[in-house]
């Protein structure tokens, strides 16, 4: 029996970061992961291999449509999926590499396995098989660990444990995966041709991320959405502007629609042809075929098989495991982070999460640990389609609904010198603010950069700062960030390049 400080069980985001702070704080830690590359689902099969693809077929599209523009003559572009998919899969196994480092590099001891508490200071860690982790065998779905069968498992003691075990993909009844026509996120990410006809069953991120790669490298792509928007939480105004670029580079919505079934059957590209159905908002019926259907409505977190009702560790009515604003769960020295808990499920919430449990875990235990803080109200939201979309803090829908007094600011990039150069002109970035003490409040950004520009806002938000604050601070010329800064002058009409 091998005896730690802290056992994490998961090795994504959440895991793996606490763990590496618990061991900078001079705690004894294991982390037991399920096997294959460290890194979770986010890792392996999600963020990072999602924006290699991204980034892979924005260089195609603009090279096709846009290279002639600047002079240059390509003549039309190929796109080789293979060597695509290689490219992803170099970047992927650098990262995961780069977490094993760091295992090392910090004195982590990594087990194999798929974790299982056996008493509030107890995990088992029992070898994987085929099948054992739960995973839907069908749709080739991922987390970040999980529990399998009873027996012969090694044991670890440990005077604190962190639950980080991620989340899976939601698989529709009526819409099962089968891992070949019918696909979750992960099948998405490893298709070996252009689809002809991609269907995407759901228009939240991972569903408009994924069916902007193959739209760009040429396929038919249709996007079900059983709400009247896609983006279901994000600002009204903001969804509809990426509604309509997304529309134009060829994307086409169905809202308001309820997929009701799929069926799969005769040939296509070497593949099952899929027809789709679905009901309208006015009761009519809706047929769509394609050759490969993404089901991408979202994911759940992973719980099955960890061992939490036999430690009495309590769930909420989704399923996800309760904690306190602490991080801390029912069961005194059991502690979550990540995806299994309420949230966001973002990379970066997890990895927050794990930083701060890590240091309150360090402080209960005699070391030198700090308090450890997370703040939900600046976690920002991103879409990495092309203009990106990104959003921090309330939106104006929100603070309507919550009778909030504010003011708002918005510039276009279309009046922004670089992004005229860049050709990347689409959407603007809002700010919104208090009527009374101008503190800014939010902030949703459509267009270029928006995922690395939210940053600016997201630093004044965590400082208490205002629209004022970003308004008075000079920024180089010529910067995609000076819309940021005219935005913030708009809150209080005085912008200079464009009508107040």
């Amino acid at each position: 029996m091998d005896e730690f400080d802290v056992v994490v069980i998961g090795g994504g985001p959440g895991g793996y970061v606490a763990a590496i702070r618990a061991a900078q704080l001079g705690l004894s830690v294991a982390l037991v992961d399920k096997g294959g590359a460290l890194g979770g689902t986010c890792l392996n099969v999600g963020c990072i291999p999602s924006k290699a693809l991204l980034d892979s077929s924005e260089f195609f599209a603009r090279a096709r449509d846009e290279a002639g523009r600047h002079g240059i003559s390509l003549g039309k572009p190929k796109i080789d999926v293979s060597v695509m998919m290689k490219r992803k899969a170099e970047v992927v196994k650098k990262l995961t590499g780069g977490v094993a480092s760091l295992m090392k590099m910090n004195g982590v001891k990594v087990y194999t396995g798929l974790g299982r508490l056996t008493g509030p200071n107890t995990v088992e860690v029992v070898a994987r098989e085929a099948g054992a982790d739960g995973a839907n065998s069908k749709g080739s779905g991922g987390r970040d660990a999980g529990a399998g069968s009873s027996g012969g498992g090694q044991v670890l003691t440990a005077k604190r444990v962190v639950l980080a075990s991620g989340s899976e993909p939601v698989e529709l009844p009526v819409v099962p995966f089968d891992g070949e026509t019918v696909v979750d996120s992960t099948g998405a990410l490893e298709f070996d041709t252009v689809p002809k006809e991609l269907v995407v069953v759901g228009g939240g991120v991972i569903g408009l991320e994924l069916g902007s790669v193959w739209a760009r490298l040429g396929a038919k792509v249709t996007v079900i959405e059983v709400l009247p928007q896609i983006m279901n939480g994000w600002d009204s105004r903001t969804a509809a502007l990426m509604k309509r670029e997304l529309g134009k580079q060829g994307i086409e919505f169905l809202l308001s629609t309820k997929v009701t079934g799929v069926e799969t059957g005769g040939k296509a590209g070497g593949g099952r042809k899929a027809t789709v159905t679905a009901t309208a908002k006015d009761g009519s019926d809706v047929k769509v075929t394609a050759d490969k259907v993404l089901v991408a409505v979202g994911r759940r977190p992973y719980t099955k098989g960890l061992g939490l009702e036999a430690v009495g560790v309590t769930l909420d009515d989704q399923g996800r495991v309760k904690t306190d604003v602490r991080g801390a769960t029912s069961v005194d020295g059991i502690w979550a982070v990540g995806d299994v808990t309420a949230g966001p499920m973002l990379a970066h919430k997890a990895s927050d999460e794990g930083m701060a449990v890590a240091e309150r875990i360090a402080k209960v235990l005699g070391g030198a640990g700090g308090a450890g803080r997370v703040n939900y109200e600046t976690i920002p939201n991103v879409i990495y389609t092309w203009p990106e979309a990104a959003s921090v803090g309330k939106t104006e829908d929100e603070l309507k609904a919550e009778g909030v007094a504010y003011r708002s600011g918005s510039f276009p990039f279309a009046a922004n010198g670089r992004a005229l150069a860049m050709e990347a002109v689409s959407g603007s970035v809002r700010i919104l603010a208090d009527e009374a003490s101008d503190r800014v409040l939010g902030a949703q950004i459509v267009g270029p950069w928006a995922s690395d520009l939210i940053a600016e806002i997201v630093t004044v938000m965590e400082f208490g700062g205002s629209a004022e604050d970003v308004a008075r601070t000079v920024h180089a010329h010529p910067t995609l960030s000076e819309v940021v800064r005219e935005a913030a002058l708009g809150v209080d009409g005085r912008m200079i390049h464009a009508k107040n």
